[in-house]
């Protein structure tokens, strides 16, 4: 029956048998009748289906056209003509090879994160490989080469200082090891030198807590760094803005120690001594306990 332009199907309504052979044909002949207007998709379609098997590309040749590419400037067009090498010869010398040189590709291109991605694969798969040590150190150039002044964050110095360690750990005979060493230092230094800003801001605000916490952890994890001695007089003043004169006389004590001639230090004596004190070094303290340590 039909009621407001819709079917409703009576209640107890069986269809017969012919009705049923019906639906049957018109589901197998529906999907004939689409697959007629894709002949060039049926694998059945006898002489209109033609097979063709592309010729082989020698790898050579493939390498020598990704290396024209880098010649020219195109480190793009590079990257994916090497990246042909693993897609054409997956788990060969020539993939292998492809792979490290998608990596360099990127890294000539200033696609930084494509090669540090590259060059994290190639160490993953092939860890004892002579240019494994070359791979890591792409990818922590890769970080080198985007870190921010001290002003911003620093997650990139602190991802490439974690791979320029594991250069040196893993790799000691690497050819790679001393500049990576030399990196290692200036970066060290890049991240001492965010901690002194973010102290240096909190101690004008005369939140001398949170600068403390700060110039800590320039004494604490950046020793090697130019950043120390200001540390050392930022705790000196720190602690005197705190009332912990003791804290602020061992800071100034062990500036002198160690800096004698600086001007910090100088600076540190004068602030003592405005507050009748002097730089005397308490060795319960936990900057006695780390000087103690370096030394």
């Amino acid at each position: 029956m039909m009621a407001s332009g819709r079917f409703q199907p009576t209640k107890f309504a069986r269809p017969g048998m012919a009705a049923i052979r019906i639906a049957i044909l018109a589901a197998m002949c529906a999907p004939m009748a689409a697959c007629s207007t894709l002949d060039g998709l049926n694998p059945f379609g006898g002489e209109k289906y033609e097979t063709k098997l592309l010729p082989e590309e020698p790898p050579d040749q493939i390498y020598d056209q990704g290396l024209a590419r880098l010649a020219k400037g195109d480190s793009d067009g590079a990257a994916k003509k090497f990246g042909d090498l693993d897609k054409q010869y997956p788990f060969s010398a020539h993939s292998r090879k492809g792979l490290l040189m998608t990596t360099y590709a990127h890294y000539q291109g200033g696609n930084y994160d494509e090669a540090i991605t590259n060059a994290q694969r190639y160490v993953n798969l092939y860890p004892a490989s002579s240019e494994a040590p070359y791979a890591l150190y792409l990818a922590a150039m890769s970080y080198y080469n985007q870190v921010p002044d001290i002003s911003r964050d620093q997650e990139r110095a602190e991802k490439g200082l974690i791979l320029f360690n594991q250069l040196v750990e893993k790799y000691p005979k690497s050819e790679y090891v001393e500049d990576s060493k030399y990196k290692i230092q200036v970066m060290r230094d890049q991240l001492a030198g965010k901690e002194m800003s973010v102290g240096r801001f909190y101690l004008g605000r005369r939140n001398y807590q949170a600068s403390v916490n700060r110039f800590r952890e320039v004494i604490g994890k950046y020793q090697t760094t130019r950043h120390v001695e200001e540390a050392l007089y930022r705790l000196t003043e720190a602690y005197m803005g705190l009332g912990v004169t003791h804290e602020a006389q061992t800071a100034a004590a062990i500036l002198g120690h160690n800096y004698p001639d600086g001007d910090w230090y100088k600076d540190a004596f004068k602030l003592l001594q405005a507050g009748g004190l002097s730089p005397s070094e308490d060795k319960g303290s936990w900057l006695s306990r780390i000087f103690r340590r370096i030394g």
